[in-house]
């Protein structure tokens, strides 16, 4: 049996989205071939570990949480990976073979996480650090798209101080672009601090919203007669694979996080033990997308080339806006650790969560057997031989 930790959580407004995400996860995967260690990660970076962990219903009370799960550092100790008491008694709480990674957002999705395993050396499932990062701030992924030839709608980027040093000359620059406009923190998911907005009052009110979550804000212009669609991609850069399409319905002027993980209106988000529960359990979609073939083949196609062009790994959502008079596709971005993984998107072509969860796992395992074959250090020391001059004396007198 293979032993799955399974982090979530993290210092990241998608927290819960995570949590509900994971415990889909745990739940669906195939047990006569894997054991789901649950690694939660409070808001306040600690680790937490036990089996009552795979239940939804526990997030209700924290204080309890805390109390009977057990709080647990992550690291490797001859060749095993450990998880090891971090109060009391230093003793080994459990071990794993491969981290599965499903965490959303800032500080944990956004390539933190990633580098953090690879520099313990640590096999995990999905995307590298490299293409965590690229994928989640929005104005590196769409330069690299724009570098593949790949259409995204026009847009305009600014850090937080020249916003604040030079206001009127950012709004005269944003306003080269036509109102509707959306206004994005650069680095966040799940809709957070998104706005639409239709004048200058509208505008600088909703960028005064964004600065709050980031310091890098994004400014697209609002596609006219707007489709969303929404593509997986799974594999990696030797063979990519295109799951079904959905078409999305927010019931907002933007698809906003009250869609996608509010349960009917009472700001109260909606879990469940089965796969049946989508994650973004109001939103209304349709699947197979209602889009003819000309587009559903362009936006395979697309997909297969954005995942190429970020290196992506595992599975990935990408996320598409579409112009239906004129029949243009805009890709807008990809989801590196999707919400729910986007099992329901692999459903309509036969695969299972259950299926999903074990292709991604058997991948990351032979990619990690491919990486681990390569060359990353050398086992000389070109120090050995040195002569230390004076230099060395400030190094002594700092410790």
């Amino acid at each position: 049996m293979i032993k799955v930790g399974v982090i979530f959580g993290g210092e990241s407004v998608e927290h819960e989205v995570s949590i509900i995400s994971a415990v889909q996860a745990m739940q669906n995967l195939d047990k006569e071939k894997y054991i789901a260690v649950p690694i939660y990660v409070t808001k306040d970076r600690e680790m937490y570990t036990a089996h009552f962990l795979k239940d939804i219903e526990i997030y209700q009370d924290m204080d309890n949480l805390k109390r009977y799960a057990k709080n647990v550092v992550l690291y490797v100790r001859n060749n095993r990976i450990v998880l090891q008491n971090k109060k009391g008694f230093r003793r080994t709480v459990d071990e794993i073979d491969i981290v599965l990674p499903i965490v959303h957002g800032t500080n944990v999705e956004d390539g933190t996480l990633q580098g953090y395993l690879d520099l313990l050396g640590i096999p995990y499932v999905g995307s590298n650090h490299y293409s965590a990062a690229v994928g989640q701030d929005k104005v590196f992924m769409k330069q690299i798209f724009e570098s593949g030839n790949l259409s995204v709608a026009p847009y305009v980027w600014f850090f937080e101080n020249e916003y604040y040093n030079d206001k009127d000359n950012v709004i005269k620059k944003i306003e080269k672009i036509k109102y509707p406009m959306i206004v994005k923190p650069s680095k966040l998911g799940s809709s957070v601090g998104i706005s639409k907005v239709n004048n200058r009052d509208e505008l600088t009110e909703a960028i005064e919203d964004a600065i709050k979550y980031d310091d890098k804000i994004v400014i697209e212009e609002c596609i006219e007669n707007l489709i969303e669609v929404n593509a997986s991609v799974l594999g990696d850069h030797s063979y990519y694979e295109v799951s079904e399409l959905e078409q999305v319905m927010g019931k907002d002027a933007i698809l906003s996080y009250n869609d996608k993980y509010m349960g009917n209106g009472k700001g109260k988000l909606k879990g469940g033990n089965s796969s049946r529960s989508k994650g973004m359990v109001s939103t209304d979609r349709i699947i197979p997308a209602n889009i003819d073939k000309k587009l559903r083949d362009e936006i395979i196609n697309i997909s297969k080339d954005a995942a190429r062009l970020l290196n992506t790994s595992g599975v990935v959502r990408i996320d598409y806006l579409i112009d239906k008079k004129k029949k243009k596709v805009y890709i807008n971005e990809v989801n590196t650790i999707p919400g729910s993984l986007s099992f329901y998107l692999w459903e309509p072509k036969g695969v299972s969560y259950k299926k999903l969860l074990d292709n991604i796992i058997t991948l990351a395992i032979k990619n990690y057997k491919k990486k681990i074959k390569k060359t990353f250090s050398f086992d000389t020391n070109i120090l050995k031989n040195a002569k230390l001059g004076n230099g060395t004396k400030g190094v002594k007198n700092r410790f």
